[in-house]
Formats: C-alpha cells, structure tokens, sequence
C-alpha cells in the first residue's frame, strides 16, 4: 500500500523569487539547514546529501519543469523506512504577488506503519518549509 504525506507554505514573494532560492536540484542547503552538504552527480540528475546527523541520502531527479517551478525526484539511498519513495517540491504562482510552496510524497512503508512512515515525512516536509520560510524573512 502507498502512503503519502504533504505539506505547503503561503509566501508573500513572488512565485519566480522563491523558485530562484529553491527550484535548483542542488540548492537544498541553500535554505535547508538540516542539510550541511549536497553533491552534484550523473550531470546533475544526482544529489549526494548529508544531513546534520551525518546521514547520507542519494536521491535522484526524476522530473524538472522550469515552467511550472516543479521538480520531482526518487530516493536511491537514505536511513529512512520507506521504499517507492517519489516526491515533489513545486512553487505555485497566486496571482497576487504571493505564491504557495508545496511539497508532497508518496512512499511505501518498510518496517513500521503506513501512519509512522507518512508522519515522519509530514515532519520533514513541515519543518523543511518553516525553514525555507526563516531563510525567506532573512
């Protein structure tokens, strides 16, 4: 069975200035504390992190759309108890000068429950946009 989990953030900043911070494969240390360090691989269809913890997580791009300020990528590796990881980070213009952060996942379970995996994902994608939104205020 498919789990998922979700989570967005309404900003008042142009659509187009949050995806120049974000929308890079590469450019989650940029605004995501809780990742110290990305490398670029495979001509920037990889991305080798390492979180605050010293974990690695080699995930890669499965989708990239400038357009739609989306990009969708798989987890190869990661300390996580998850497998058919598949997730989405995308940037959606309201019209109004503001915009709306939205990222989602999908993900089986592997070891624990499809409500402890899906929670841990609302958590990292929950604090993931807090801190996208401290780097923004900044």
């Amino acid at each position: 069975m498919t789990a998922a989990a979700r989570a967005t953030l309404d900003v008042r900043r142009p659509a187009d200035q949050v995806w120049q911070l974000i929308g890079g494969f590469d450019a989650l240390p940029d605004w995501l504390p809780y990742i110290t360090r990305s490398l670029p691989g495979e001509g920037g269809r990889l991305r080798t992190l390492t979180n605050a913890e010293g974990e690695v997580i080699v995930e890669r791009l499965e989708a990239f759309d400038a357009s739609a300020r989306s990009y969708t990528y798989s987890i190869e590796r990661a300390p996580f108890p998850v497998t058919g990881y598949r997730s989405t980070l995308q940037v959606v213009d309201l019209g109004d000068g503001g915009c709306r952060v939205e990222w989602s996942g999908t993900f089986t379970a592997d070891g624990v429950t499809d409500a402890e995996a899906t929670a841990l994902f609302d958590g990292i994608y929950r604090d993931g946009l807090a801190a996208l939104e401290e780097t923004l205020a900044g």
